[in-house]
């Protein structure tokens, strides 16, 4: 597949921002394969995700984005990002000891439906280092209580610099992060977690769930943020359950939302489809 660039934009919404934009794609020989937009009319605000070929585009890839901003960007108050798919995006995995998030996201890489690098898996616990060796990735293991809680994050943070990572999932990682670390990676930390209709916290939702009888069980990934579980929404799955579904089964069916939701939420983080704004998020299809 040829090499393109991919542009995420979002600005005040106004006149002339689409016709800018193409006619500077156009001027220098362009071809757009993709351009999607959108105008959220309460907030008044402008949103576009444009793709187009590099082969014989009239700007090189190191000057784009100046160019851009000078004759498009800066005019209309916009604030972009600029992707290159000839990059393989570098994803870093966090784990405690449920497997079946790791293994879902490990079948995909090793099958090559993903165009990924995952340079590192890291966990709390020992439990699942022999699953990442097993698939040729590094496992690095930063156990955690309250009192060195600081310094293993100082750690993890030097390691996921260090190998140049582009963001992060949290495999049913079972630590809530801190503040400093949710901070140093805003909006690269995906995680998923259970949600009801109604709403069951704790460490044994499937059967508080049961407990009431609940119809519709689902999943959610999102950004993480230092606010738990309250970040920007990425994708979202419901099932519906009976009383024929005792706890096990619950427990079943919400392992494969689980894994539905958060692979959707990484492949549109891979392919650059999501444009976070505020707390909320417009994802490109």
């Amino acid at each position: 597949m040829q090499a393109t660039a991919v542009l995420l934009i979002h600005c005040p919404d106004q006149k002339g921002i689409v016709a800018a934009i193409t006619d500077f794609l156009h001027n220098n020989d362009g071809n757009v394969i993709s351009l999607e937009q959108h105008v959220d009319p309460n907030l008044g605000h402008f949103f576009m995700r444009v793709e187009w070929e590099l082969t014989g585009f009239g700007i090189s890839a190191d000057k784009i984005e100046d160019y851009f901003a000078t004759l498009v960007g800066n005019k209309f108050g916009m604030s972009w990002q600029l992707h290159f798919t000839d990059r393989k995006p570098r994803m870093a995995i966090f784990v405690s000891k449920a497997s079946h998030c790791f293994y879902d996201i490990l079948q995909r890489y090793s099958s090559g439906e993903w165009d990924v690098e995952i340079p590192v898996v890291i966990s709390n616990h020992e439990a699942l280092g022999p699953i990442a060796e097993r698939f040729g990735i590094d496992f690095k293991v930063f156990p955690i209580n309250k009192a060195n809680k600081a310094e293993q994050e100082a750690l993890e943070k030097e390691l996921i610099k260090e190998l140049n990572v582009d963001f992060i999932v949290l495999a049913r990682y079972m630590q809530i992060l801190s503040d400093d670390f949710c901070g140093s990676f805003p909006n690269r930390i995906i995680n998923i977690h259970h949600s009801f209709l109604p709403a069951f916290k704790g460490a044994r939702p499937y059967h508080s769930a049961y407990e009431r009888g609940v119809k519709i069980i689902g999943a959610t990934s999102h950004y993480v943020t230092p606010d738990l579980d309250e970040g920007p929404i990425i994708a979202q799955d419901v099932t519906h359950v009976s009383h024929r579904d005792d706890p096990r089964e619950l427990v079943r069916k919400g392992k494969d939302i689980e894994k539905r939701v958060l692979s959707q939420a990484i492949r549109a983080q891979l392919e650059h489809k999501i444009l976070p704004f505020g707390n909320k998020t417009i994802v490109f299809h």
